[in-house]
């Protein structure tokens, strides 16, 4: 999944997009907007401030709550490895709905004409457009008239989910948010643990993350974050993360349409591998033994190699209880 993780630094720069939006809506109905985002070949090229590879048009649906008001708190709802599903995505966007939030859903895959599920994985391009995607669409709702600016959330789902967490590294909202604007909350359901932030002072953006992992999942070993909570506190930079576990839960436990647990060998993983760090300065670093050191692409190549494939498994009870948990933690950090 991740086999091209080695070829690059891990750290992004502003992004020179436009942004757009469709007319304005009744209240309920769903808005048809759109925003420009660019594509990065690799995160060198972001970190060099080249311009992208390509411009793209990524169509999005904004959808308000039942309940008028004359602004909304919103959600951005960022989708798996496989692309926006309704019965995924839109499910927990209709749920966040009847709590009182906009929310806001789109397909950064779909828009680039790419399919990582079928390649096997996300490679550097994913992950560097997927984040820019991210905050170009909290600047879309940050300057709509019937969203409140202070209050826009990211939630995502196990590649969406590691956007979610990306998304609040202090790092990379200085590179690819000019005006300092910044997620108010982040939900990452059982996220790809691929990327942490080294653990410095100010090392996330002071938002809230609430992370909802599985017991049994084998894409992110629980073990694995603790380990970097650990670290991070030890550094006294403890992050900002709440962590709730789900006995039970395997990876992907959402997703209506995978039906009981099954391993998929085709899929990559980095259960094996240590965290890559992400710094405001410098290369990136290795979480290795509990303590950082310098980034070896070998490592990196040799642990993808050694974690092929993961299982994945639907739990109805989980989704729900997972879903509910995340509306609690969006109440509490912004009100509807």
């Amino acid at each position: 999944m991740y086999a091209r993780l080695a070829a690059a630094s891990m750290i992004f720069t502003v992004l020179g997009v436009g942004v757009g939006h469709g007319q304005s809506s009744d209240t309920g109905a769903t808005e048809a907007v759109s925003f420009q985002s660019g594509t990065y070949t690799d995160f060198r090229q972001a970190l060099t401030r080249e311009a992208p590879t390509s411009i793209v048009k990524i169509a999005a649906n904004l959808i308000f709550p039942a309940d008028t008001k004359d602004r909304y708190p919103a959600v951005i709802v960022v989708h798996t490895l496989g692309g926006y599903l309704d019965a995924n995505e839109g499910w927990a966007a209709a749920e966040f709905r009847k709590a009182g939030f906009a929310t806001l859903t789109y397909d950064s895959f779909a828009a680039r004409g790419t399919n990582p599920a079928a390649a096997g994985g996300a490679n550097l391009s994913d992950w560097a457009s997927a984040v820019a995607d991210a905050y170009t669409a909290l600047r879309l709702l940050t300057a709509h008239p019937r969203i409140d600016a202070s209050r826009v959330a990211i939630a995502g789902f196990s590649f969406g989910g590691e956007v979610a967490h990306l998304t609040a590294f202090a790092s990379l909202r200085a590179a690819l948010q000019p005006d300092k604007t910044r997620f108010a909350a982040h939900v990452a359901y059982y996220p790809a643990g691929v990327y942490a932030p080294i653990a410095e002072a100010g090392a996330y953006t002071g938002a809230p993350i609430l992370m909802l992992l599985g017991e049994n999942d084998d894409n992110l070993p629980v073990a694995k974050v603790k380990s970097y909570l650990t670290y991070a506190k030890g550094a006294g930079a403890p992050a900002p993360i709440e962590v709730k576990i789900y006995p039970g839960g395997q990876h992907a436990w959402t997703v209506s349409s995978l039906g009981p647990p099954h391993f998929y060998p085709q899929y990559g993983s980095t259960r094996k591998c240590p965290f890559i760090l992400l710094g405001r300065r410098g290369p990136p670093l290795l979480l290795v033994d509990g303590q950082p050191g310098p980034f070896d692409p070998n490592t990196i190549d040799r642990c993808v190699r050694a974690g092929q494939g993961y299982s994945m498994g639907y739990n109805p009870e989980l989704r729900v209880q997972s879903t509910a948990d995340a509306i609690s933690f969006l109440k509490q950090q912004l009100p509807p």
